[in-house]
C-alpha cells in the first residue's frame, strides 16, 4: 500500500488527522477517543446516539473499545514520517507565515499543511506523497506526467503515456509498489549475505583476539626468558672473549718461556764446557782423575728429546687453530644454553616409503629423493601404492607434537608437497592428488603459479617462491603451515583444522621433476 493510501486509512473522519488513542464503536468504525467523546456529548442532548460515519443508531451511549492494533499501526506510521520542519518543505498556500507541509501533491505541484490537506481534492489524478521540493524527479521528463510504472526491460520508472504511446510501449511493466517490493527483496537477500559475512568476519576477529591473548601471555613468559638468556649470553660471551684473548696472548708467552728455559740451558752448557776445557788443560793426571762431577759434565743428552719435541711443537703451532678450538667450543656451549631456554622441536628424519611410490617414480637409495621417470619401474603391486597419481608418502607418521620437514623443490617446475592421512585414496586419479580431497593439504606449483590447496579449493600465493620450502605441523593445535625459506623466511599459508588420523609427508612430482628431502631433527 502506498504511503498516501495508508495515511488515508489512518485518518480519523472527525478531525482528519492520524488517529490518537483510537477506539471502536459496535458498528466497527474507528475514531480518536477525544473526537468521538465530543460527538457523543453533543448527541446526548438530542435523545439518541449514532455513528458519525455510517449513521447507525444506538439506543444508549455506545461503549468505546480501545483499538490497540490500530494505535500501534498509527504510531509506527507517524514515526516513519519525516519531520515537516526538518524537511524544509512548507505549505504552498500559507503565504502569511510558513507552515510545515505534511504532504505534497504531484498533480498540482503544491505542498500542503494539515489544514489545506483536508480541503484538497482527492480524485485519482491528485497523487499525494511525502513533502518534497523535487517534484520534477517524480514526473516523466518527456510527458511531464506522474511516474506510475516500472519498465522491467529498460529498468526505469515511466508514466502512463510512456507505456501507451512512448518508447516503452509493449514492454513488460510493474506497478511502482510491486517493483519496489521486488527490489527490497533483492536488497534483503544482499543484506542477509552481508550479515553472514559480517558474522564470519566477527568470528575471525574474535578468533584472532583470543589468539592474540594467548600470544601476549606467551610473550610475557618469552620476554622474561629472553631477558635472562641474553644476560647469561653476555656473561658467557665476555668469559669466552677473555679465554680467546688469553689463548692468543698465551702463544707468545709460551714461546718466551721456552726461550728463557733454553737460554738457561745454554748457560749451563757453557759452564760445563768451560769446566771441561779447564780439566783438559791440566797437566796433573791425578787431579783430572779425582774430579768428582765429571759424570754430570759428560751427560750430553739430558732433556734433549723433550726439548726437540717442544721446539717442533712451538715452531709448527697453528696458533689460529687453538684460538678456533676455544672459540668453537665456547660457542657450542652457548648454543646448548640457548636450546635449554628455547628448545628446537622438529621432524624426525623423513624417509620415503617405496611401497607407496607410483610406478613412474624413482626413489633414491637413501630414500631422500624422488624423481619422475619415463620408464615404468614395475614395482610390486601393493594396496598402499598410488596407482594413477605420481605420488609417494613418508614411512613416518605423526600423531602428536610439533614437527617440520624441508624440501628442495628446485629440480621441478611442477610439484605438490604437503601432508595427508594414511586413508587417502590410492587408486583414483585426480581425487587421490594431495590437496584434492579432505584428507590432505598441499603447497602447489604449476608453471609460475603457486597456491595452497585442500579439498580442491585453491588459494593463490604470491609468485617467486624460492627453491626450498618448509612444512610445519602442530598436531594438537590442528595447524599445517608452509614457509618459503628465503631470506628472510616468509610465511605462505596456514591450514587450521582438527586432525582425526596420523599424518604422513606427501610429494607429487610431474614429468621430468626431482624433489629432495633436506632432512630434519626433532621429537617423534
Amino acid at each position: 500500500m502506498a504511503s498516501a493510501d495508508l495515511r488515508a486509512e489512518l485518518e480519523c473522519s472527525v478531525c482528519l488527522n492520524i488517529y490518537t488513542d483510537p477506539v471502536t464503536l459496535t458498528c466497527g468504525h474507528n475514531f480518536c477517543r477525544v473526537c468521538i467523546d465530543r460527538v457523543l456529548d453533543t448527541q446526548g442532548g438530542s435523545g439518541g446516539y449514532s455513528c458519525p460515519e455510517c449513521r447507525e443508531k444506538f439506543p444508549d451511549r455506545p461503549a468505546l473499545h480501545r483499538n490497540m492494533k490500530l494505535r500501534n499501526i498509527a504510531e509506527t506510521f507517524l514515526s516513519a514520517q519525516p519531520d515537516p520542519e526538518e524537511s524544509g518543505v512548507f505549505c504552498t498556500h500559507c503565504v502569511d507565515s510558513p507552515v510545515p507541509a505534511v504532504r505534497s501533491c504531484l498533480h498540482c505541484e503544491v505542498s500542503l499543511c494539515e489544514k489545506h490537506l483536508r480541503v484538497h481534492k482527492k480524485s485519482p489524478e491528485h497523487v499525494l506523497c511525502d513533502p518534497t521540493l523535487s517534484m520534477e524527479s517524480r514526473k516523466c521528463s518527456v510527458h511531464k506526467e506522474v511516474l506510475k510504472y516500472f519498465c522491467t526491460k529498460d529498468n526505469t520508472c515511466i508514466c502512463v503515456s510512456c507505456s501507451l504511446i512512448g518508447g516503452h510501449k509493449g514492454h513488460e511493466m510493474e506497478s511502482l509498489d510491486e517493483a519496489s517490493e521486488k527490489k527490497k527483496e533483492t536488497l534483503r537477500n544482499v543484506l542477509q549475505k552481508h550479515l553472514t559475512k559480517r558474522e564470519e568476519t566477527e568470528e575471525r576477529v574474535q578468533s584472532l583476539q583470543e589468539h592474540r591473548r594467548k600470544v601476549e601471555e606467551e610473550a610475557a613468559g618469552d620476554t622474561e626468558r629472553v631477558t635472562v638468556l641474553f644476560r647469561d649470553l653476555r656473561r658467557r660471551l665476555e668469559d669466552l672473549e677473555k679465554r680467546v684473548l688469553r689463548e692468543i696472548s698465551g702463544r707468545a708467552e709460551r714461546i718466551s718461556i721456552s726461550i728463557r728455559d733454553l737460554e738457561i740451558k745454554k748457560e749451563e752448557l757453557s759452564r760445563k764446557m768451560r769446566h771441561i776445557e779447564e780439566l783438559c788443560n791440566m797437566t796433573d793426571p791425578l787431579t783430572v782423575l779425582q774430579e768428582s762431577d765429571t759424570g754430570d759434565l759428560c751427560d750430553t743428552e739430558d732433556g734433549d728429546n723433550e726439548d726437540r719435541e717442544r721446539h717442533e711443537e712451538l715452531l709448527h703451532d697453528g696458533g689460529g687453530l687453538g684460538v678456533a678450538g676455544v672459540l668453537h667450543t665456547g660457542l657450542s656451549d652457548i648454543i646448548t644454553e640457548v636450546n635449554v631456554y628455547f628448545p628446537i622441536q622438529g621432524a624426525a628424519d623423513i624417509l620415503l616409503d617405496g611401497n607407496t611410490a607410483h610406478n613412474y617414480l624413482q626413489i633414491s637409495d637413501d630414500r631422500k629423493t624422488v624423481s619422475r621417470s619415463d620408464r615404468n619401474q614395475n614395482y610390486p603391486e601393493t594396496p598402499e601404492r598410488f596407482q594413477f597419481s605420481p605420488q609417494v608418502m613418508s614411512s613416518q607418521s605423526f600423531s602428536s607434537g610439533r614437527h617440520y620437514w624441508e624440501v628442495d623443490v628446485g629440480g621441478s617446475d611442477e610439484w605438490r608437497v604437503g601432508m595427508c592421512y594414511p586413508s587417502i585414496e590410492r587408486r583414483g586419479w585426480e581425487e587421490s592428488w594431495i590437496g584434492n580431497n579432505k584428507k590432505s593439504w598441499g603447497l602447489d606449483r604449476a608453471g609460475n603459479q603457486y597456491s595452497v590447496i585442500h579439498d580442491k579449493k585453491k588459494t593463490p600465493l604470491p609468485p617467486n617462491v624460492s627453491s626450498r620450502v618448509r612444512i610445519d605441523l602442530d598436531y594438537e593445535a590442528g595447524r599445517i603451515s608452509f614457509y618459503d625459506l628465503c631470506d628472510p623466511i616468509r610465511h605462505l599459508h596456514t591450514f587450521t583444522t582438527t586432525f582425526t588420523e596420523p599424518l604422513h609427508a606427501g610429494i607429487r612430482v610431474w614429468r621430468g621433476g626431482c624433489i629432495k628431502i633436506c632432512g630434519g631433527r626433532g621429537e617423534m
